[in-house]
């Protein structure tokens, strides 16, 4: 039993600047006091379980370059744990910052366990994916799932080593109520939303996630786990974006960001989803006053559904404007969304839309470590250093095979001017 263990956001009210706290500001360019003071009102998270000894602390929030997850996931259909091994070297070696483990195939724990001890990076689940199938594997009916073996799988994956999940807490009966009043045109399509959705229609009860949120905020308050409230009713398509349903889970998600802090666990937010263009700056502004300037999860956005095949560029579109006008951690979207399960080489093409995404939002932001990033880039190219250009790119592969001559000093200028056109007359 793990007793006396004080979290982040306990050492943080006390004036307490904790060894995480000194890693963020350090990996940030930040003081530690911004840290510290970002992690006691809940604007900042730090996603480090406290029972992970070699796991990499990050930090998400206000004042902080964005951050970006990667998805992976054995299915009974398609993956297994190999294949999603080697999908975890890809996120490594890619740069993401974060990896959420969405496993729904067999062996769910010894997956996990697995994908734990391959990487230092901070890894997310959603314990209802597992508790779920589970119940629906022996039962074949979701209404069968209990209270008990739910929050038990909820310990079990945080004892493991989990640094976050995703709860589904604001999936009420009065949300749901609003759905099915106002009508959709996509519905719901968030998995563990549907599923606590199905539950609740199916057994007249209240989700359990919220009627017994103080056990939850226990459970995850020993293991300094950060929980991410799930957007179970995000919406599915631009057509469904900001709807009553939407508003009605974010007003209770807001509540429930406050009696987290207020016991000491931190939380963040999960945001859309599908949202036209012209709807992002209002919408997540608007999710960040309702939440209490909580950190800010985004899945994408996508600004268009037509694209299948190329909704990371659609994701990436929605996500640089979504980050520059307040979401702290975006969500990769792969070539795959909409078609499949992404294999390898999607995972790593995800990663590098994401990545552009952050990156452009950040040096809008003002963040000095990105601007002098592009700055170098800037010089790299003009004194023709493509050493220094693989260095500072996001997917120094690109100039992998290429070969490079010896540039000479122009005879015009004295420079090594990238006009060649004119060389040849001098």
């Amino acid at each position: 039993m793990i007793t006396d263990i004080k979290t982040q956001i306990m050492n943080a009210k006390e004036g307490i600047i904790t060894d995480e706290m000194r890693f963020v500001a350090e990996a940030e360019g930040v003081a530690p006091e911004f840290v510290r003071d970002g992690v006691k009102d809940g604007s900042i998270v730090i996603l480090k379980n406290n029972q992970r000894k070699n796991s990499i602390p990050v930090g998400v929030g206000a004042g902080l370059s964005v951050k970006i997850n990667a998805n992976i996931g054995t299915s009974n259909e398609r993956s297994g744990l190999e294949e999603e091994l080697k999908k975890v070297k890809i996120i490594e070696d890619t740069g993401a910052d974060v990896l959420m483990d969405l496993s729904t195939g067999k062996g769910i724990d010894e997956v996990r366990a697995q994908i734990i001890a391959s990487t230092k990076l901070p890894i997310g689940t959603v314990p209802m994916y597992q508790a779920g199938k589970e119940a629906l594997d022996e039962f074949k009916n979701i209404a069968k799932l209990s209270k008990e073996k739910l929050f038990s799988d909820i310990e079990k994956q945080c004892k493991d080593g989990v640094d976050f999940i995703t709860v589904h807490c604001g999936v009420t009966k009065f949300v749901i109520d609003q759905l099915e009043k106002q009508k959709r045109v996509t519905g719901i399509v968030s998995r563990g939303g549907a599923m606590l959705a199905c539950w609740i229609k199916a057994t007249g009860k209240e989700n359990p996630l919220y009627e017994y949120y103080d056990e939850l905020l226990d459970i995850v308050k020993k293991y300094d786990v950060v929980l991410s409230l799930g957007d179970g009713l995000r919406p599915g398509c631009g057509a469904d974006a900001g709807d009553r349903a939407q508003v009605a889970e974010t007003i209770v998600l807001g509540e429930l960001v406050k009696r987290a802090k207020a016991k000491g666990v931190q939380a963040m937010v999960e945001g859309p989803g599908h949202v036209p263009l012209n709807l992002i700056p209002s919408m997540i502004q608007t999710i960040k006053q309702l939440t209490d300037n909580a950190p800010l999860y985004v899945l994408g956005p996508l600004v268009t559904d037509i694209a299948p095949g190329y909704d990371h560029i659609t994701s990436a579109i929605g996500g640089t404007l979504a980050a520059l006008n307040g979401a702290d951690f975006l969500c990769y979207v792969t070539p795959a969304e909409h078609l499949g399960l992404p294999g390898v080489e999607e995972v790593r093409e995800g990663i590098i839309a994401s990545k552009i995404a952050a990156h452009a939002a950040d040096v809008a932001r003002g963040n000095k470590k990105a601007i002098e990033r592009d700055k170098k880039m800037s010089v790299a190219r003009k004194d023709l250093d493509w050493k220094l250009q693989k260095e500072l790119s996001l997917d120094p592969s690109k100039f992998d095979g290429i070969s490079f001559e010896e540039e000479k000093p122009c005879t015009m200028c004295g420079d090594y001017c990238s006009m060649k056109i004119f060389r040849e007359y001098f």
